[in-house]
Order: C-alpha cells, then structure tokens, then sequence
C-alpha cells in the first residue's frame, strides 16, 4: 500500500511539475502582452489571456475595479489607448506561477491633464495565459484625477444601471 501512495504521489508531483512554466517563460508571456500592448493590438492582448481572466484596477475613477472576462479586460485596454495611456517596462520577476512587473505609466494627451508614474503589477500565470492581474500606483490620487478627467459621464438618468 505504501509503494502504491508513493507511487501515485511521485506521479502527481511530476504531473504538476510538467504543467509548471519556468520563470522565464511566464516573464515572455508577460513581455508579449507589453508588445501588443504598445502596438495598441488588442488580438495580442487576447492571446496572451485566459478567456476568464480577472484584471483588478485599484482607484475611484470610471476605469477603476475588477475587470471580468477577456472580453472586459479587453475594454478597459481600448479606453486605455483613447486616453493616450502609454507604459514601459522597468522590471519583470517571476516565479512558476506569478510574474511582477514595474513599469513607468504616462500620458502625452493633448489639451488634458497628463500623469506619469510608476506602477507594479502582479499577474498569475497558468498554461501560458495570464489568469489574472493585480495592479498597484505608485500615485493613486494622479491616476485618479487622471482617468476622471479622460472621460465624460453621461447624464444621470443614462448613467445609472437599469
């Protein structure tokens, strides 16, 4: 009986280790989103996500909160690039499982506030996609004066969800 847990244990743990991406492999995926991202090719975004894939956006501003879904995440990207939001690389670290990057955040809209600071993020990683994002502002209170002011609200009785 021994022999047959051991045996099955030993099984598992080298299942789960196959399935396990290297760091490295998780920071190309993670480098392969900042890609598309800077090409504005939200295609490549898609494919490097999971298609329930949850991206926390920290704040009080109308991008701001858990983002659900590809098809959501993909959104708030397309927003990203209407307000001018540009981001390059600092840092990546990562384990089997999780990568973290730093980047530097800015905006060069013409005519509306600008911001430009530093953010952290912290993706989980499973079979190659990212399952999902945690992001952290260096300046919270800029990034929010900054979303607030890309975005017009529509009047009150078109705002408030049905």
């Amino acid at each position: 009986m021994k022999t047959l847990i051991a045996t099955t244990l030993a099984a598992t743990f080298a299942a789960a280790m196959a399935m396990a991406a290297s760091p490295e492999d998780n920071i190309k995926v993670v480098q392969d989103f900042f890609a598309a991202y800077g090409a504005n090719d939200l295609d490549g975004i898609a494919a490097v996500m999971d298609e329930d894939v949850q991206w926390h956006i920290p704040g009080r501003h109308p991008l701001s909160g858990t983002k659900t879904g590809r098809d959501e995440v993909l959104a708030f990207f397309g927003q990203l690039g209407v307000a001018g939001f540009k981001a390059e690389p600092i840092y990546f670290g990562a384990d089997d499982t999780h990568v973290i990057d730093i980047h530097r955040g800015w905006s060069n809209a013409d005519g509306k506030p600008n911001v430009d600071t530093i953010w952290a993020l912290v993706y989980r990683i499973e079979d190659g996609k990212i399952v999902e994002a945690t992001n952290l502002s260096a300046d919270q209170d800029a990034a929010n004066t900054f979303f607030w002011s890309q975005y017009d609200l529509a009047p009150v009785p078109d705002r408030l969800a049905k």
